[in-house]
């Protein structure tokens, strides 16, 4: 089933279905997948990465794991925080904090694209990773099965500290991180100062294409998921 916004012609899941959550769950796993990808063009550009990227690459580096498991611890302390502050996770939260890394991982070990050695390339790499990653969250964010674990803290967070603008907030968060990242060695760059800024334009970029207005979908968080998947409705029954 699917619910039309009346201001809207587009078409949004409702994931009042096994089906609906089966699909929506494969469409953000792909959408992941590929934004696993262009996270990984970007690492391959050599000129610094983004501030969360260089903070679990200076995790990796500091204990010997590989970069995907240090992603990964990293998106589930997140995650525990998002809980505390009692914001809502879902099915793609979890899915954002296995994926992403692990995709990352798989393409390292395949070895398809070699690290820059030319400023114009790794310029290049940066744009096509944009791209990419921009057009990916479309397949993830339109099955309404929540956001990333970062964009549940960043919104939590600024319930809190409401005097402070979101964007600022986000910048001084991901300031901190990258900071962080530097001192366990993550490779910190000129890519680091350009990716917040240029994932942003090329999502918006790509979203204005696709005619996609993340704010008109409705996101089920993972307990409401759970009830679909096995049949309780909302009385328990």
């Amino acid at each position: 089933m699917y619910k039309k916004d009346i201001n809207d012609p587009r078409v949004y899941p409702s994931n009042e279905s096994r089906s609906e959550i089966a699909k929506g769950s494969f469409e953000a796993a792909v959408g992941l997948m590929i934004f696993g990808f262009g996270v990984y063009l970007t690492i391959q550009a050599n000129i610094g990465v983004a501030p969360w990227d260089a903070f679990a690459l200076g995790l990796s580096s500091t204990f010997g794991i590989l970069y995907g498991t240090a992603s990964i611890i990293v998106s589930f302390t997140v995650i525990a925080l998002d809980l505390i502050m009692r914001e809502q996770i879902g099915i793609g939260t979890i899915l954002d904090a296995i994926v992403v890394g692990k995709t990352v991982d798989l393409l390292n070990w395949l070895g398809l694209v070699p690290k820059s050695e030319s400023l114009w390339f790794s310029l290049l790499l940066f744009l096509v990773g944009f791209l990419i990653m921009g057009f990916s969250q479309f397949l993830y964010m339109k099955s309404g099965l929540s956001c990333g674990p970062r964009d549940a803290m960043l919104v939590g967070l600024n319930r809190r500290i409401n005097k402070i603008p979101i964007g600022a907030l986000n910048t001084c968060i991901l300031a901190v991180v990258l900071v962080i990242g530097w001192f366990l060695g993550g490779p910190v760059g000129i890519g680091s100062i350009i990716a917040p800024f240029g994932i942003g334009l090329m999502q918006q970029l790509a979203f204005n294409i696709l005619k996609f207005e993340p704010r008109k979908v409705k996101h089920q968080n993972i307990i409401s998921s759970c009830r679909v998947i096995l049949g309780i409705n909302k009385s328990g029954k």
